[in-house]
């Protein structure tokens, strides 16, 4: 076969692909008729699965399925005492052919791991009060009537239909160059405005959206499309007016503009219509009968500027720019961390290989399934009587670019299905190996008796997206975790947890990210150099500022692929609320507007991977609490601290009440020890409490270290 005998192959193959995958939705659809005819013909006095189902193909389990009350009598009669629930299902092949039974559903008990690691101690310098009992409320799982229920996935051919992929939907390589937008960097509380080389003042008196508008334009007349407010936050000067702030934004970004309104968009950006964020809001502008638009944004999306000048800060983005570009030659900073992190991404993805035709989006119900199940950043604070009412110390540990540490491997391809049957016939070998992939598992687990540090595994709490650690010994609860907390709920150095697996996903290892994740690292270590080593104070800064904005590219990145359904904000004059459509919320009104919010579901998004953000936000979990330290050849995490000092959790930090050897070298994944507050001090009961020590303990500490008194 010749070039062009294959070229021309490869195209009729992939459209034999698309015809497939138009007769496999023709298929879904005839099924489902025929599923609710089953179901009708069910609620026939005489109907029996005997004989509807040689008339629907189907075998007489898979009727039972899908109509439990059609099961024969010998199915359904009482049977006699069961097995312990670690026990595996008779038939290992066909689990969806079960009819459900009441009681709880048979897990797989996942296999013992022997991990020889140093079991925490405590000193008598930081020993923890008295044991006291813990309230139920602040440890096991919400009280009946109040937990959410996670999404699990259905039993038989209803389940397994999940397992596929969108429609002509796949991340390819671009064929594009993003195009640069001319940028200016403006301080509203001083006014200053450097645009390129120049640096002008602005007269500010508001400073509304419409006064800052005609101010930059009047000062640069063509030509300017982004605004970066380095300083002011002018979103939050009504904020007293208002009971929350994002109120306060919500008005700040509709009130008038004269000789401009809201941006609809343009070409195929979607970017369009303002983004209502408490903090980092984006405000979309049009100027009026003209194509010309502009966007007011908070640096702050990209870094704490730690009130450097608006000077310093382009500098930092010229920096940031200098260096992206050295690993990639067509890099273009964007609006947004997250907008360019994911575009820079798009550019590692092969022409060539496996993944040349791109990395193909999940079905929607998979993609649904990761959203409900697949929770963020650990943040917990614990209050007494978990540990003393008054800290010896608050110590902060930080790990430096964590995520950083864990895109080596993500899960590529279609999941295959594991349920309880399946994973209870694999040789002990297999199921370790499973729980060492990419995986993420439906469980039941059960906190060991006698259990005194912290939790391991999140379980539902009340509340949309909610998440809590039980830690009370002997009590058990179901949840979805990833294959690192998993393998740390039963390594861990204290006591292995019980584990059963209910059901799961398990993709095949690949390195979708990679390169990417190399590059920017690489990028990383050459701006934090600089800014330890550069002669020039204001170079440091721009260096340690663009060091910053590289941890943010990949952080944020990380997070645009953890697609969640999308919520369209929107303004309706009140002269015409009648067009506001019929489910949105009202979430904000003046005397000439109302704003409004609905859901609108998941788009067909070619860059949507929930599972490889759920991968790395599973890992990064586990390290909170155990991570080995190759070059030291130890262990560090929380569960390595004595019981007893473990004050919090925020994302990345560890928040301990004395200070650990713990090795640092300055790596992505590196525990840092950023704060220090000797005490005695009344142990943080709110988030407020924390931030107010964790702030009070960085000074201290810089103090410390720089020579001043502490």
């Amino acid at each position: 076969m010749d070039a062009k005998t294959y070229t021309a192959t490869l195209a009729e193959l992939r459209a034999l692909r698309d015809e497939i995958k138009k007769a496999r939705a023709v298929l879904a659809k005839l099924e489902a008729e025929r599923d609710k005819k089953i179901t009708a013909l069910a609620g026939h006095h005489k109907a029996k699965a005997e004989r509807i189902a040689p008339a629907a193909g189907l075998s007489l389990a898979e009727v039972v399925t899908l109509v439990p009350t059609l099961a024969p009598e010998d199915l359904t009669a009482p049977a006699g005492p069961t097995e312990p629930a670690e026990t595996a299902p008779a038939d290992p092949t066909e689990p969806g052919d079960e009819p459900r039974t009441a009681g709880p559903v048979p897990g797989a008990v996942a296999p013992e791991m022997t991990v020889r690691m140093p079991v925490p101690t405590s000193t008598p310098q930081s020993a923890p009060a008295e044991p006291q009992p813990a309230p139920d409320a602040a440890a096991a799982p919400a009280r009946a009537g109040e937990t959410r229920t996670l999404l699990a996935i259905p039993e038989g051919m209803a389940g397994d239909r999940w397992f596929s992929f969108t429609t002509n939907l796949a991340s390819t390589h671009p064929n594009f160059t993003q195009q640069a937008r001319s940028t200016v960097f403006l301080d509203t509380d001083t006014g200053i405005l450097v645009h390129r080389d120049q640096t002008l003042r602005l007269e500010l008196k508001s400073p509304s959206a419409g006064e800052i508008l005609q101010a930059v334009f009047h000062a640069l007349p063509e030509g300017v499309e982004r605004i970066y407010i380095t300083a002011g936050d002018p979103w939050h000067r009504d904020a007293d007016r208002y009971p929350y702030l994002k109120d306060a934004v919500t008005a700040w970004l509709n009130a008038p503009t004269p000789g401009w309104r809201t941006d609809t968009g343009r070409g195929k950006d979607r970017m369009a219509g303002h983004f209502v964020h408490p903090r980092n809001p984006v405000g979309r502008y049009q100027r009026e009968n003209s194509e010309q638009h502009v966007e007011i944004r908070s640096v702050g999306e990209w870094f704490d500027t730690g009130g450097a000048a608006p000077d310093t800060i382009r500098d930092a983005f010229v920096l940031l720019w200098k260096t992206l570009r050295t690993h990639w030659t067509d890099a273009v900073i964007m609006g947004s961390p997250s907008q360019t992190g994911r575009d820079l991404w798009t550019r590692t993805i092969p022409t060539r290989g496996q993944f040349a035709d791109g990395y193909p989006v999940l079905s929607e119900e998979l993609r649904g399934l990761l959203h409900s199940t697949a929770g963020q950043g650990r943040t917990e604070l614990l209050t007494p009587p978990d540990v003393p009412e008054q800290l010896p110390a608050l110590v902060e540990y930080d790990r430096t670019f964590a995520y950083a540490k864990h895109t080596w491997k993500s899960g590529v391809g279609t999941p295959r299905r594991v349920t309880a049957a399946t994973f209870a016939s694999w040789s002990e070998k297999e199921q370790t190996k499973a729980l060492f992939g990419c995986g993420h598992w439906h469980v039941r687990v059960t906190v060991p008796d006698g259990w005194d540090h912290v939790g391991i595994l999140p379980a539902p709490a009340p509340g949309e997206r909610a998440w809590h650690y039980p830690r009370t010994g002997g009590i058990t609860f179901t949840t979805w975790a990833g294959g690192p907390e998993i393998y740390t709920a039963l390594t861990n150095p204290l006591q292995p947890w019980k584990v059963e697996i209910l059901d799961g996903l398990l993709w095949d290892d690949g390195k979708p990210l990679d390169d990417w994740s190399r590059k920017l690292k690489e990028s990383w270590s050459r701006l934090a150099a600089q800014a330890d080593l550069h002669t020039d104070e204001q170079q440091r800064t721009a260096a340690r500022l663009a060091s910053r904005a590289v941890r943010s590219l990949l952080l944020y990145g990380i997070g645009s692929f953890a697609q969640r359904p999308r919520i369209v904000t929107g303004t309706t004059p009140r002269t015409a609320e009648r067009d506001i459509p019929e489910d949105a919320e009202i979430i904000g009104f003046d005397e000439h507007t109302v704003t409004w919010q609905r859901p609108t579901g998941f788009s067909r998004d070619p860059y949507a991977h929930p599972e490889w953000a759920a991968g790395i936000w599973s890992a990064a979990r586990a390290a909170l609490l155990s991570m080995r330290m190759r070059e030291d050849n130890t262990h560090v995490g929380a569960l390595h601290a004595p019981p007893g000092t473990v004050v919090a959790f925020r994302t990345d930090a560890i928040y301990l009440t004395q200070p650990l050897d713990w090795p640092y070298h300055g790596q992505p994944g590196d525990y840092l020890n950023k704060g220090h507050l000797i005490g005695p001090i009344t142990a943080p009961t709110t988030e407020e409490d924390l931030l107010a020590l964790r702030d009070a303990g960085r000074a201290a500490f810089h103090r410390s270290h720089s020579g001043g008194e502490a």
